[in-house]
């Protein structure tokens, strides 16, 4: 289940994105450091003129933000003269007791400094003043999501922060062209916009009893049509739709078409594709493309360069549901190493590395 979840949440469009027009863009003033309580690392008041600043906004239940937080680690050791700040946002139920623990936990992986959005008493955890201020007022949808603050306290960048190496040494060296990213920044939040418009509607033609399997095609192909950027974005949501209805041959050959093409070097959405062919826990799965799933995830684990434990345990799976039980466990215990200081997803692909030595299903 964890596997499932931690894969599938990056690559399906968020729903809660905000319905307002963003009013914080790239080039205004950075809204103030509204927090509740400094985690770790000395406290900062406000924005000095001369310093770049990180504000990253993470939290303890999202997957995809436990993936950055090395890396931001990573970009602070490298950028000694940068703050870098992370900041928890939408705890669930608003129980912030689980940050300090965590960050505790995490210890020398998030070094840097740590904080909690200020939620006043009996309002929502999207009620907070970071949430708000910076979150919402960017349209920022989800999380992790990673705000670079230049030297005149002026926002110059906003994306995840996997992407922002590269934008953030021109900004440290004063090379930054905020013009050209500003214009960048707005055609993608144009995207974004008519994403949420095709999010809706797709979510609503799947998410009722009796799901409306053509309405949701339909309304992906039209979407594509006229704006075929979009498809970089949907292509796997409709690959998974075909596969829903049971479309297998057009599904497949979709999916083979997106593998080949138009997500040849999306690594995290080719590990998706492959996943969801053999996926386990997915038993409605009548037919599965495993010659595909090998051609996705060999690709996805090739653009990862061996190194991410989610790609590695996609492509076990493939080789022992492939008959290539020797390559299975070779692959699973490279993404066993790769987990193992995390003992929930380490039990998962402990239980995978056990099924294949024992050439059975677990369990039985």
């Amino acid at each position: 289940m964890l596997k499932s979840l931690l894969l599938l949440a990056p690559l399906l469009l968020s729903t809660s994105a905000s319905a307002e027009k963003p009013t914080l863009k790239p080039g205004d003033a950075a809204p103030a450091l509204t927090v509740k309580q400094w985690v770790k690392g000395e406290p900062i008041k406000g924005f000095e003129k001369g310093q770049v600043y990180v504000v990253e906004f993470w939290a303890t239940w999202c997957g995809p933000c436990k993936v950055s937080i090395p890396h931001l680690t990573e970009l602070q050791e490298k950028h000694k003269d940068v703050k870098f700040i992370g900041v928890s946002v939408w705890e669930r139920e608003v129980d912030q007791s689980k940050v300090a623990p965590f960050v505790e936990q995490m210890g020398d992986k998030m070094a840097y400094r740590v904080a909690m959005d200020d939620i006043p008493e009996g309002q929502k955890n999207r009620d907070g003043a970071m949430s708000k201020n910076w979150m919402a007022a960017s349209g920022a949808g989800g999380i992790p999501t990673a705000f670079i603050v230049d030297k005149t306290g002026h926002v110059a960048w906003i994306g995840h922060p996997m992407k922002m190496e590269e934008s953030l040494e021109q900004i440290i060296a004063g090379t930054w062209d905020l013009a050209a990213y500003q214009k960048k920044h707005a055609e993608e939040s144009a995207i974004a916009e008519v994403s949420n418009e095709l999010n809706q509607k797709v979510g609503k033609a799947l998410n009722g009893k009796t799901k409306d399997f053509p309405g949701a095609l339909a309304a992906l192909d039209e979407a594509f049509a006229k704006t075929p950027k979009l498809e970089e974005r949907f292509g796997f949501t409709k690959f998974r739709v075909l596969l829903d209805s049971k479309a297998y041959d057009a599904g497949y050959a979709y999916g083979a078409k997106l593998v080949s093409g138009l997500l040849k070097d999306n690594g995290p959405q080719l590990n998706g594709i492959a996943w969801i062919i053999v996926d386990p826990e997915n038993k409605t799965l009548e037919k599965r493309d495993l010659k595909l799933a090998l051609t996705a995830a060999l690709r996805s684990n090739e653009i990862a360069g061996g190194k991410d434990a989610g790609v590695l345990d996609t492509l076990a799976r493939v080789y022992y549901l492939s008959g290539d039980t020797a390559k299975a466990i070779e692959t699973q215990a490279k993404a066993l190493e790769l987990v193992k200081d995390n003992p929930e997803a380490a039990k998962e692909f402990q239980g995978r590395l056990d099924e294949y030595k024992a050439g059975k299903p677990a369990g039985t």
